[in-house]
Order: C-alpha cells, then structure tokens, then sequence
C-alpha cells in the first residue's frame, strides 16, 4: 500500500486545473485554480457577456503583475485564501502551526466542483457555487474552500481546515480575501456607541492594512459593519464600490490591504482568542461566510443584501405588526391591571402586537437580580402571565416577552448553584457590566438549564415574538470548566443553535435581536431573526441617521422603529410627535411610549398614524430603499419606491441649521425617467413647525385660515392638505423641486403616484 508521501506525489502529477465564470445580477466573477493551486480572483466586477474558454485563459494570463524591483522572480499570486508560499507578503488566509511547524502550508487541490459537478477545465455558470478541495504538501492539512455567487450578486467564501495528522494543530486565523481593483482607493466604513450606532466614517486607503477588529464577544455597537473601498467620491447613488462583510456574531475582523507592489484586497473572518481553536487529529474548523458586495452606488449595494434576506424560506414579509414595547412606559413596575389596560388602550388605536418587557421573571425588580431564572415570578403575577397574555390575544394583538438568555445575575437561584456557569478567565470574576455576567453556553448543563426554562415559558403560554437582549461585552470569556480557556467561538456556535432549536420547536415564533440595542447586527444573526432593534435611542435626531445608514444591511421590515415619548428616554429632547412618527414609519414601525401619559390629542394623532403605516406598510417594507445624496449636511432625504415604480414616500428632514433658510433643491431619484407623477406633501396631526410651504405644492385645503397670522400661532394647526404637482420621473431626478423652510428637527413626507 503507498505511504501518503507518495500518494501525494501521485496527486501533484494529475491535479486538477480549473477556470471558472460565474455571473448573475450584473456581477461577474472569474476564478483561476489553474494547475492545483487554489483559487484566485481574476476578475470581480461587472458582469461579462460571451466570455468563451479562451477569452478565459487569456485574462488569467493577461492580469499577472509584472515583476518589479527587488521582488520575488514570480508575482504574487492572491489567491481567496493568501499564501505566504506564493510571494503574497499581505495578512495569509491561514495562521497556525504544529507547535510552530507547518506554518506555512503549500495547498495542492485535490478535486474541484461546479454546483455539485466535478470539473477539471473551463466553465461558464450563472450564479453557482465552487468548491475547491485542496491537502497541503506535507498531507496534514486538509482544506475546502467554497465561493459562491448567489442570485442576488452577492459574492461569498469560506473555509473548512481538517487536521489530518496526529499531532494538534493550533489554528490562529482564518482570513478570507477578495481582489480590489486600483481605483478603489477610498474607504467607507462605521463606528459608534451605546444609543449612537452605525456612525459612518471615510478615509484613504494607502499601503497598508486597514484593519478593524472586534473583541467584544458580540458584533458592537462599534463595528465596521460593512466595510466599503470604492472610487473616490462614490455616494448612494453612483461610484463604484466592493464591500465586505463577515457574518459571524462573535469576535470577528474586516480589513483592507495594499502591499507596495499594488495588489490590494478587502475581506475577514472570524478574530479567534489565543487557544480558542485547537483541532485534534481529524477535527475541523469552519469559518464563517464572508460576504462581497459589488455595485454602482451604496444603495445598489445595500439591495444586494436586501434582496438576499428577503429570499430567505421564512423571510418576514412587508405585513409586519405595528408593535407596542412597554418598557419606557412601566420598566420594572409591573402590575397586572396597568399593563391590561395599556394593551387595551393600545388596541384602541390599532396596535397589533404588545411585548412585555424586563421584569417578569424571578427576583427581577430591578436590574441587578434574577437573569438566569426564567420563570414567571409568583410575587408580581400570581395567577400567572394567563390573564395579561389571554387578554392581549382577545384584542386581536399577538403577545411579545423579554428575554436575556445568556445573561446571568450573581443575585440569581442559577448563580448560586452553578457558579461554574459563569465565564471567567481564572478564579476571579470578570469585572461587572450593568451589574450582571455572562452565562457560559458552551457547558452542556447551563445549555439545557437556559433552553428548558425558556421552552417552559414557550409551551406554556402562547407567545408569538420573543425579544432577545443581550446586554454586555463578553469580557474575559473563559470556561471556568476547563482552567479559563477562551470560549466565544463556542458561545457564538451555542447561541446559534439555541435560535434554531427553540424556532424549530415553535416555527411561528419570531425573534429579535436586541443587544444594548444595535449591538449584535450581522448577516449571521440576521439569517435566524426577524427583526433588530436599531438602537436604545428612539430619539429621532439620532435615529435618522441610524436608520439611514442600517440599511446598508437590513432592509426596512428588520429595522424596529418606534414612537417615543415627547421627551427622548435617553437624550432628554423634547421632539414633535410628527418628526417621531415621520422617522419611525420607514421601519417596522411601533411605540415605545405610556399610553396613559398620552393626552386624547396625542392618541388620536398616533392612531393617524398607525393607520397610515398599515395603508403603505406593503410599499414602506417592501419597496427598494433609495437615500438622497446631498450637500447640505442639515438635511437627510431619503425613500422607499415600489418594484414597479408606479409609487413612492420620500421623507426630507432638517436636523440642525445656523439659518432658517430652505435646504437645497431637492432631486427625488429612483422613478422611471418617463413616467409622470404627482408629488404633494402628506401632513398627519400638527404641521411641521416653521413650516413656509413651497410654491409649487399649490394651495392649502384651508387656505384662508393659513392666512392669518393667528392660525400659524396655534399649536393645534392640522389636517392641511396641498394638491402638489405633476412631473416626469426623469425632471424631478435630473432638475429637482424647490424645498420649504422648517425650523430643526422637522420634516416632511411626499407622497409620489404614478399618472398613468
């Protein structure tokens, strides 16, 4: 029987040699792994027609770099996975070593398969996905490398190392790479905070790597989010632009790089703690998928992801229940007969589903006890959450609760009997976070203590949405179990699979994510969810900003949006019950808010507005997401358009300004050049304070009261209706309309129907 050295030597003398085109949706990606070596991206980018077999061969020839000064005698070649061995002097695809041997892996590919076929040769496929089958030249490390283009135009790869020898393998990073082409050269990505999340920033690509790492055990309200490199000036609307973004919930990394020989790349993966991947003799390790976007324009790069989670099997649709949250209404004071009554008050103006927040369960009368024990607490609801829940479902609403599953209280019956469950790096605790710790997921007991309780809830009461918190960094995330070691990788695997278990259980249940609100927002969690909670702060100052650039991921029926109080739970500013309703309708819409704190004017307006949502929730949750570039900084524009075309809302708000004068002629773009349409304002409730209405949207409804200087005086002003006016598509996009003068903090919807 041959050794495995010379069965290696047997498989470099007929290793296969592919060429691959893939293309759908205006993308093209072409793959060389031509004699055994793994793939590398010669092209991705626009899509290209008629490419035969030798058209094929001769841009793979035709792309490699000439050598330059003092380099190595052959170009680097980038594959999807670098090879230091290949001349490659950037980040490697693969770090670890057996104990510091083997380093520097050399794959060799051992079968390649297009859409399930093998091939060994050239193919042209639409939207596919390519597997690469490679073992390193020394036969310890086994590789399978997936790139797959989907439908959608979205590009995505990751892989799968098997330890195939008998010694351990250390495994220390896994990084997928894709190709940027020398034009891109300007970088778009985000940062934040609590109450502040998915804040945009630019700079420059030079030599280098730009890297942004993620050590929080979540995605952080500070993550890159998506990662941009794209043409100078690109905008929402044109500019070429490649993105990346790793869809892993954990500890993770996205960077860009350019070595000074030109080539540059833009990827990630997953950020592994020291130790945390050790694999035994035939264990593996998958990376997580990370995705590549390609387009012209950040909203056409944004649809990309959009149209990838709408195409999901379980996808939530545009029909999305307007929600009430009680939390800023009652917080920790609950009461059976208040909360009756709040979900009675909140039916009566058309709410559709009610969520009981924090507070319900163990020793939770305050924050600083009871996470762990998922059980409804005797003392606040004697009789059970029965009467609340049967309450709820006999108003027609569907019944939301509050979990922190992997959270625990050092106050809590699970703390003190399985101390262990808590994570640690030594014998110490780490330090505390909003008074609680985290519970280890990764111990099969504390697993099962979180799943049973929360099935038990579940089976008990009928709960059609779960809103799932998680509301610290993991810091020092250790096994107390096993002497401290690293374990987010596991935590993150773990709480994957308690998302699907407890759905597979109840298919109905929709969850949410929420982590210290935008905390946890990735492609990974976003495939087991159904909605995230953009952000504690409901304060629409804020929120305009954090919608606008959320949905570079999610499109607008995972965004919750709601309706707070008149003075911002967490800002302190007071804000028009317009220009809070006005932001949050372009999400999955909902109140956050005590009803009985609502004056009857107050709830009268809310139920204008709910109805309004619910008349345009099919365009508003449904349509494509079009964002107004701009250069006045005051101004965020932005709308949704049907796929037809035939009809749209735009919103125009003004946020700050030194001068009451109007903002700039606004461009409403994303209708057909030819058709024509009617644009007029909608006004739901009082009119937008400073308001000085634009000639063209002709006159009012009541337009003799507007005449008069004690009309515009009375804080009660409403139900002011203008007819608007009608332009082709092509005129409003390239020319543009006159916009009104408003005073900070106001804003106003257009309503767009097509004439014809």
């Amino acid at each position: 029987m041959p050794t495995r050295k010379v069965r290696i030597i047997a498989d470099l003398l007929s290793r296969p040699s592919a060429v691959i085109h893939l293309s759908g949706a205006g993308v093209s990606v072409l793959l060389d792994a031509r004699d055994g070596g793994l793939p590398a991206i010669v092209h991705w980018g626009d899509q290209l027609d008629s490419l035969t077999e030798a058209d094929a061969q001769t841009l793979a020839d035709a792309v490699v770099p000439v050598v330059g000064s003092n380099n190595p005698d052959v170009a680097p070649r980038v594959a999807v996975l670098p090879e230091h061995h290949a001349g490659w002097i950037g980040r490697p695809g693969l770090s670890g070593s057996f104990d510091g041997v083997g380093w520097s892996p050399r794959f060799v590919l051992d079968a390649v398969e297009v859409a399930g076929a093998p091939i060994d040769g050239f193919v042209s496929s639409g939207p596919a996905s390519a597997v690469f089958q490679a073992t390193d030249d020394a036969g310890r490390l086994g590789l399978r490398l997936e790139v797959e283009l989907l439908p959608t135009g979205l590009l995505r790869a990751r892989a799968t190392v098997t330890d195939l020898d008998d010694a351990p393998y250390r495994l220390d990073d896994v990084s997928i790479a894709f190709p940027l082409p020398a034009e891109a050269t300007e970088i778009l990505d985000f940062t934040g905070q609590h109450n502040g999340e998915r804040m945009p920033q630019r700079s420059v690509l030079g030599d280098g790597i730009h890297l942004r790492e993620n050590r929080r055990g979540r995605t952080g309200a500070d993550s890159a989010f998506v990662l941009h490199v794209g043409e100078p000036g690109f905008g929402f609307a044109r500019g070429r632009v490649w993105a990346a973004h790793t869809a892993w919930s954990g500890n993770h990394r996205h960077y860009a790089e350019r070595v000074y020989t030109g080539e540059q790349v833009i990827g990630g993966g997953e950020l592994l703690l020291p130790g945390e991947i050790v694999l035994a003799a035939g264990e593996s390790y998958e990376s997580p998928w990370v995705y590549g976007v390609f387009a012209d324009g950040l909203d056409a790069a944004a649809h990309r992801f959009h149209a990838h989670l709408r195409s999901r099997v379980d996808a939530p649709g545009a029909d999305r229940p307007v929600t009430l949250n009680v939390w800023e209404a009652v917080y920790f004071r609950h009461d059976e007969d208040q909360l009756i009554g709040l979900a009675e008050r909140a039916a009566g103006i058309g709410v559709e589903r009610f969520v009981l927040d924090d507070g319900w369960f163990g020793s939770r009368r305050h924050d600083r006890a009871g996470l762990g024990d998922w059980i409804v607490s005797s003392d606040v609801w004697p009789g059970g959450l029965h009467p609340l829940v049967d309450r709820v479902h006999e108003l027609g609403m569907q019944f939301g609760l509050w979990f922190e599953p992997e959270m625990i209280n050092l106050d809590s019956d699970a703390a003190r009997a399985h101390p262990e469950w808590i994570m640690a790096a030594r014998e110490d605790l780490p330090v505390e976070s909003r008074f609680q710790h985290v519970l280890n997921l990764a111990v099969p007991e504390a697993y099962e203590h979180v799943k049973a309780q929360m099935l038990a809830v579940l089976d008990e009461y009928r709960i059609d949405y779960i809103k799932w918190d998680h509301n610290r960094d993991l810091i020092e995330a250790g096994d107390r179990t096993a002497g401290g070691r690293p374990v987010v990788h596991a935590q993150t695997l773990a709480f994957y699979r308690l998302l699907r278990e407890l759905r597979a259980a109840h298919p109905a249940l929709e969850i949410e994510s929420c982590s210290s609100g935008g905390g946890r927002v990735d492609l990974g969690v976003l495939e087991l969810t159904d909605r995230i909670w953009v952000s504690d702060n409901s304060d629409p100052h804020d929120r305009q900003t954090m919608m606008r650039w959320s949905v570079q991921l999610a499109p607008p029926e995972f965004l919750g949006a709601h309706i707070a109080s008149e003075r911002s739970h967490t800002t302190g500013r007071r804000m028009d019950l317009s220009f809070r309703a006005g932001t949050a309708v372009f999400g999955h819409f909902g109140i956050e808010w005590d009803l009985f704190a609502a004056s009857d004017d107050d709830l009268r307006v809310l139920a204008q507005w709910i109805a309004f949502h619910k008349e345009h929730r099919a365009l508003l949750l449904g349509g494509d997401v079009v964002r107004l570039d701009g250069t006045d900084p005051r101004v965020v524009a932005h709308g949704v358009v049907s796929r037809d075309l035939s009809e749209a809302l735009y919103s125009v708000a003004v946020l700050d300004t030194a001068h009451p004068e109007p903002a700039a002629r606004l461009r409403l773009r994303g209708l057909s050049p030819e058709r024509r349409y009617r644009v007029a304002p909608v006004f739901l409730g009082t009119l937008p304070s400073g308001l000085h209405a634009a000639p063209w949207w002709g006159e009012p409804s009541d337009a003799e009261q507007l005449a008069t200087q004690e009309y515009w005086d009375r804080a009660e002003r409403r139900d002011v209706s203008f007819a608007g006016a009608v332009f082709t598509g092509e005129a409003l996009a390239r020319v543009g309309v006159a916009s009104p003068r408003l005073h900070p903090d106001q804003l106003v919807l257009y309503r767009v129907t097509a004439q014809d």
